[in-house]
């Protein structure tokens, strides 16, 4: 079954979510210190405001009495600063030359350079320090005065440790990391349930294509498949296509086997039984003879449906976007040639070779071996159908100037043979057919597998009534333009 765990750590499901994560959770980290920052601000800003307000309470109790300055600050000032019990609060009021009216002395004072705020039309600075061990706020605050016949300009300082800051902006920052965690794992919850019903076409396409049964090859419906999955989809049919086809060869090529090998080996069999049974030297000799001429047919039967299957499987795929070097036909054809000149000899045929090729190398390109093979083939095929005292002769020039078609070698091979009636030269390509009164011996592939290889090299095969030698005559025309084997 396909059921398997929603959040399987190697689903697409789980890893998108996890990368997912990821950056939300980096955001969300973003987030927090600039969160933090802002909420110090505003604290900052918040209570830098009551420091202010505080100074300017104790400034105002400043006045001037008998000459000098006095200053008295009343309980309910000091109460008006100190209302919240997780800090505390100091004062300092300084004269015009710096001496303590009141509070505390050794409060630290304001660093060299601290820039004054631009947020309050007064002359106040705001600065942070530590005082007894613990850190503080401090706001300094000049006030001019004018009385008594004095004049000039006092200082208060107001300092607050930062208890109370810090827990306001701990409670900002707490709001803060609650409600933006909860709107990520409600964005990840959402996430992968979307993604879970968005996925769901492609498990029902996996259970649609693991019930189907093992012959069924046919196309899978994509009426109500989304279009994103639609590429998916017709690359599994025109897959499962090439899968029939696949099989289908397959099965051919059994049928095949078994259809031709069949009575050759039977007959082996029967010959072996036969020599055995008699005992005698001659009957032993000939069945030997025998035994050795239907092998040698049978290893070539075997050999043309093996090339076969591998033709129709696609063993042999070709490229047009990357030729391979080109190779010498004409040395092809003197190798086939030679290879035949003994069996020829033997039949009394005279085998000639003509060469009118402007270019001694006679260059095509393609897969030599496949290329060798048809040659092998149709020059065994006339070897057979010419008869004892015959000519064959093998041919190769250019084709004329005039020529359109992209043609660069044309390969001619005649026969004093019968020949093949019009109405039949197509059906001989035709596997395993042969005609009523063909020479024994053959199997009805060769001519398939030289139709089949020349497609492949694009070449052009046609045959014709031989002129000279009154036979047949089989001409391949090779074009110009290069194929180059893929294995």
């Amino acid at each position: 079954m396909l059921a398997k765990p929603l959040f399987n750590p190697h689903s697409l499901l789980s890893k998108f979510v996890r990368w997912l994560l990821l950056p939300l959770l980096l955001l969300w980290i973003v987030n927090t210190v600039i969160a933090y920052q802002i909420s110090s601000s505003a604290a900052n800003l918040a209570y830098d405001r009551t420091l202010l307000a505080s100074a300017r309470v104790i400034a105002e109790q400043v006045s001037v009495r008998g000459g000098k300055l006095h200053v008295e600050v009343p309980y309910i000032a000091l109460d008006n600063f100190e209302y919240d019990n997780r800090g505390q609060m100091f004062y300092r009021v300084s004269g015009f030359h710096g001496e303590v009216l009141s509070g505390y002395g050794d409060l630290p004072h304001m660093p060299p350079g601290t820039p004054r705020t631009e947020l309050y039309p007064a002359l106040v600075h705001f600065h942070d320090d530590r005082y007894r061990e613990r850190p503080i706020r401090m706001a300094t605050f000049y006030k001019p005065l004018i009385e008594g016949g004095l004049q000039g300009m006092i200082k208060v300082e107001v300092a607050e440790t930062t208890e109370a800051r810090q827990y306001m902006t701990h409670q900002v920052l707490n709001y803060t990391l609650w409600g933006q965690g909860v709107l990520v794992c409600f964005a990840l919850c959402f996430v992968g349930l979307a993604l879970y019903r968005i996925l769901r076409p492609i498990r029902k396409l996996g259970e649609e294509v693991i019930r189907r049964a093992p012959g069924d090859f046919s196309d899978i419906n994509v009426d109500k498949t989304h279009s994103e999955l639609l590429p998916l989809v017709d690359a599994i049919n025109q897959y499962r296509r090439r899968l029939s086809q696949l099989l289908m060869r397959y099965q051919r090529f059994a049928a095949d086997a078994s259809h031709q090998l069949r009575t050759p080996l039977a007959v082996m069999t029967t010959q072996a039984e036969h020599a055995l049974r008699d005992g005698s030297p001659a009957v032993m000799r000939e069945s030997l003879t025998e035994l050795k001429k239907m092998l040698k047919n049978t290893t070539r039967l075997t050999n043309q449906l093996l090339l076969l299957a591998k033709m129709d499987s696609g063993s042999h795929q070709l490229r047009r976007d990357k030729p391979q070097p080109a190779f010498s036909l004409l040395d092809s054809i003197e190798k086939t040639f030679m290879a035949k000149l003994a069996s020829a000899r033997q039949k009394g045929i005279d085998l000639g070779l003509e060469n009118n090729c402007q270019q001694q190398s006679a260059t095509v390109q393609g897969k030599q071996v496949l290329i060798e093979e048809v040659l092998l083939n149709l020059l065994d095929n006339a070897l057979r159908h010419t008869p004892p005292q015959g000519v064959i002769t093998l041919r190769l020039y250019d084709p004329s100037a005039d020529n359109s078609d992209g043609t660069c070698r044309i390969f001619e091979i005649e026969d004093s043979g019968p020949g093949i009636a019009p109405e039949q030269r197509e059906q001989v390509f035709e596997r395993f057919h042969q005609l009523p009164d063909a020479a024994p011996g053959g199997s009805g592939l060769g001519l398939a597998i030289v139709r089949d290889i020349c497609r492949l090299h694009d070449i052009d095969i046609s045959l014709h009534h031989g002129q000279q030698l009154g036979g047949l005559l089989v001409r391949l025309a090779f074009k110009r333009r290069g194929i180059a084997a893929s294995m």
